[in-house]
This record gives structure tokens, C-alpha cells and sequence, in this order.
């Protein structure tokens, strides 16, 4: 993109943060990170020193889940490097932090969360070449105290970090670099608990990002008085929504989300706590043949061909958000994925949106034109085709502008070529006027070659050299 140009220019080129490309080019930072990441991954690596084809850098994380941060490496490597460096044992840290112009307590972060061998080595050699200062190590007896039955919570129970600093009135940041720094088995083992609980969303377990799967506080207000309905009449949902004044589809949401239990018993239909409500669900949901009946051509159809799901109710001669509704309650996997193709990237997109502007990212692809041009050419809505191209086909979007890249390079060369034909041309063209010119004064002094030279304005000499030059006797 255009406008970004100058920025990416000084990115590929200087060792610029973002931040200050940005404001030196008066570009967005956000927007410009985006793009970044977006479109130019496999230079965001390569300045950490990550040297990938744009290919591989579109599967290739910028920074882990854990652990020190680039950044962070590079800000206090050669702090760290220098506490374990018998050089430095007659410094605290404090005063190795002053040396290298950071925080005393960013370095003793980073040393105790990173480096705890080095935390250890350099203590045991102060002490072994009798530098030991005689101040306390570790967690102090009132942070202990202060952290204690939140720590002990913390151990009993799935709270996050940030809603046990609440139930005790701490601080979250206090709480959780206390946590970090002198209870590091206790965040393996949430951590590991979290990654079990990763893509499971079992009502009040554990999720992925250490909350619980439970309705928001504002939901549960929101619906009480509905569900106390849903529970204990014969009502509709149609009836409790007109009554309590909800939307019909918000209500639904909220009843298969949270109580599907509730859903079961009103098909007569009574699990157990440890039961699958998934698959009650899929073998209840059967209750009316002549409803199934009715969509099982077009179920089967849609499974085996790549209409929309709007085509296929046309063709059935079905109401398409019925039908639509009917396949994420009795198919959910089926409306998840219908319609929806692989690219050759490993990307999932809509097979219609694929195969709209496959043409255009073909001609994008093997071409100079922009893609604007090629919108305007195949009366394809621009922004559009922009943003699919985009999200979805970095690598194409490298290939135009290689080819942009090597047309301009090509253009340039046939220039010089021109241009240099042009100048051998003028030169020949100058060569043969002279010589016209020679024979004319020559005729014209019949042959007296020292009047011919003063009829020329040259020298004697110079002519003897023209008349040998050109051949002329």
C-alpha cells in the first residue's frame, strides 16, 4: 500500500522502533503494526533475528507465550550478562542496573524470573570470596503475610489471579509479580491446567484463558425473570420473550449457551451431571420426523455440493433462515464449515468468495496491474477484493510487487539502451556533417588545404588528422 511506503522503506532499512518510523513519517502506529504484521511478517522476524520465507512467516509466531520477551533481551543482556562476570561481584545490583542505564527492578525482575541460576551463582561466590552484604534474599516475612491466604486460594481453587487480588484487596500487578517471582510451581501447574481446559467449554470449567465458562453477571440479570419462566410454565420462548421484553434469537442464544439442560427437559429429556448434554442433544434432536423429513434432501445436498445454504433452501423450496436456523441447531458442524475451501496456504475461506475473485488474483498475481485497475476491469467492488486479498494471499501480494520490482528495473535498462543508441546516433550524424563539411571548403579551395582549414576555423594540423580520419585524399 502506498501509504505506507516510506515507513516500510525506513523499517527494511534502519534499526527504528515503530514507534518512532511512525512519527517521523506521521503514520499510524497501530494501523502501521498491523499492516506489518499482516502483510511483511517474515521482516518483523528477521529483526529479531529469525530468518524465514514470507511463506513460513505467516505460520511462524512473533513472540512465544511465555517467557522473556526480545525486547527484554535486548534491553537488559548485557546487565544480566554482567552479574554472573566476576568482574562485577563488588556491584549490587542496583548499582550494575545504574551501570547499564536500567531499573534496578526491571533487572532484579528479570534475574529472578529468567535467570534464578544466576541469582544463585553470584551469591554463592560473593559469599565464597567474603563480599557477602548480609541483606535478606527473597520474598520479605510482610509480602509473605500480606499474599499468604490469597496465595493459599490461588492453590485451592480456579479464580483467576486478577479476581483473588479482588476477594482480598490487593493489588493485582503486586499479587501476581509475587506469584512470578517465589511461587513459579504454582503458575506451572494453572498454566498446565489451562492448557487441558484449552478448546473446552464445559459450563463452569475451566477455560483456556484461565476464566471460567459461566454467563457474564450482566447476562444472568438480563434473563432471570425469562429463564424462571422457561422453567416453571408452558410458555414459548415466542410468549416469554413478548413478556418480559427480550429479543426472541437473544434468548435462544442464551438458553443453548448456558441452560441446555432446561432445553433437554422440555423434550422429556433428563440428564445426569456427568452426562454429554452434546450428544442428548443430537439424539433429541430427532423428536419431530416431519420436520427432519423435510430437511434431509437438502441437508444431503448441501453436504455434497457447495451451493450456499440460501440455494439450497431455494431449491428445496425452503425459507433460507429457517433452514439456516434448522442447520445450526441439528447440524451446527455442517452450518460451521458449509461453504467454506482450504487454500493452498492453509487458509480457510468461503468457497464463493474463493472462487469470485479467483480471475483477479490470478491476473494480481502474474501481472504489474493494480489492483484497483483489475477491480474497475471485472466490476469487482474494490475494498472488497482489497481486504480478501489481504487476509488471505500474502504470498500473492509478494509476487505482484516482485513483478512490479523487476517491470520497473526492465524499464530502466531499455531506457539506458535508448538512450545510448540515440547518443552513438548523434554521434555518427555529427561525424558525417563534418565530413560533408570537410569536402565542401576542400571543393570550394580547390583542394588548398591551408585556405580550407582557415575557411573551417581549425588548424592545419588538425585538418591533415580529419582528412586521415575520414579517408578523405
Amino acid at each position: 500500500m502506498l501509504k505506507y511506503d516510506e515507513a516500510l522503506s525506513l523499517y527494511k532499512t534502519t534499526d527504528l522502533s515503530i514507534a518512532e518510523i511512525c512519527r517521523q513519517t506521521n503514520t499510524p502506529s497501530k494501523a502501521f503494526r498491523a499492516y506489518l504484521q499482516r502483510n511483511h511478517r517474515d521482516l518483523l522476524l528477521a529483526r529479531y533475528g529469525v530468518i524465514v520465507s514470507p511463506e513460513e512467516a505467516a505460520q511462524t509466531p512473533l513472540r512465544k507465550s511465555k517467557g522473556q520477551s526480545p525486547q527484554s533481551y535486548g534491553k537488559y543482556k548485557d546487565a544480566i550478562a554482567a552479574c554472573s562476570n566476576p568482574e562485577y561481584f563488588d556491584y549490587n545490583i542496583s548499582e550494575i542496573a545504574r551501570i547499564f542505564h536500567v531499573t534496578a527492578g526491571g533487572l532484579s525482575q528479570q534475574l529472578r524470573r529468567h535467570f534464578p541460576d544466576i541469582m544463585e551463582f553470584r551469591e554463592n561466590e560473593r559469599q565464597r570470596l567474603g563480599m557477602a552484604d548480609k541483606f535478606r534474599r527473597g520474598s520479605q516475612k510482610c509480602c509473605r503475610e500480606q499474599y499468604a491466604q490469597a496465595i493459599a486460594h490461588l492453590r485451592n481453587s480456579d479464580d483467576t489471579i486478577a479476581h483473588t487480588a479482588h476477594i482480598f484487596n490487593l493489588s493485582y500487578s503486586g499479587l501476581r509479580e509475587h506469584l512470578l517471582n517465589y511461587h513459579k510451581d504454582l503458575v506451572e501447574k494453572r498454566e498446565e491446567k489451562r492448557k487441558k481446559a484449552k478448546g473446552v467449554k464445559k459450563i463452569g470449567s475451566l477455560t483456556g484463558n484461565g476464566t471460567k465458562h459461566i454467563p457474564a453477571d450482566e447476562q444472568v440479570k438480563k434473563y432471570e425473570i425469562a429463564i424462571n419462566l422457561y422453567r416453571s410454565t408452558a410458555l414459548t420462548i415466542k410468549e416469554i420473550a413478548n413478556k418480559t421484553g427480550i429479543t426472541i434469537n437473544g434468548f435462544k442464544n442464551y438458553l443453548r449457551m448456558w441452560h441446555p439442560e432446561l432445553m433437554l427437559e422440555r423434550r422429556g429429556i433428563t440428564v445426569k451431571k456427568d452426562d454429554d448434554i452434546t450428544e442428548a442433544f443430537k439424539t433429541s434432536k430427532q423428536y419431530l420426523k416431519s420436520t427432519a423429513a423435510k430437511y434431509s434432501e437438502a441437508i444431503e445436498f448441501l453436504k455434497n455440493n457447495s451451493l450456499t445454504t440460501a440455494e439450497a433452501a431455494k431449491r428445496f423450496n425452503l425459507h433460507p433462515d429457517i433452514f439456516r436456523e434448522y442447520l445450526r441447531e441439528h447440524e451446527p458442524e455442517l452450518a460451521a464449515t458449509h461453504g467454506m475451501k482450504r487454500l493452498d496456504n492453509g487458509r480457510l475461506v468461503l468457497a464463493r468468495s474463493a472462487q469470485k475473485y479467483s480471475e483477479a488474483i490470478e491476473i494480481y498475481a502474474t501481472s504489474s496491474e493494480s489492483l484497483n485497475s483489475i477491480a474497475k476491469r471485472l466490476n469487482i467492488p474494490y475494498n472488497s477484493l482489497n481486504g480478501f486479498v489481504a487476509r488471505n494471499y500474502p504470498e500473492v501480494i509478494a509476487m505482484h510487487h516482485k513483478i512490479v520490482a523487476d517491470e520497473l528495473a526492465r524499464k530502466r535498462e531499455d531506457k539506458r539502451e535508448e538512450d545510448k543508441k540515440d547518443e552513438m546516433t548523434k554521434a555518427s550524424l555529427k561525424k558525417e556533417n563534418e565530413r560533408n563539411s570537410i569536402k565542401a571548403a576542400l571543393k570550394e579551395t580547390n583542394n588548398n588545404r591551408r585556405n580550407a582549414a582557415k575557411l573551417l576555423g581549425i588548424s592545419k594540423s588538425t585538418l591533415y588528422k580529419k582528412l586521415h580520419e575520414y579517408k578523405i585524399l
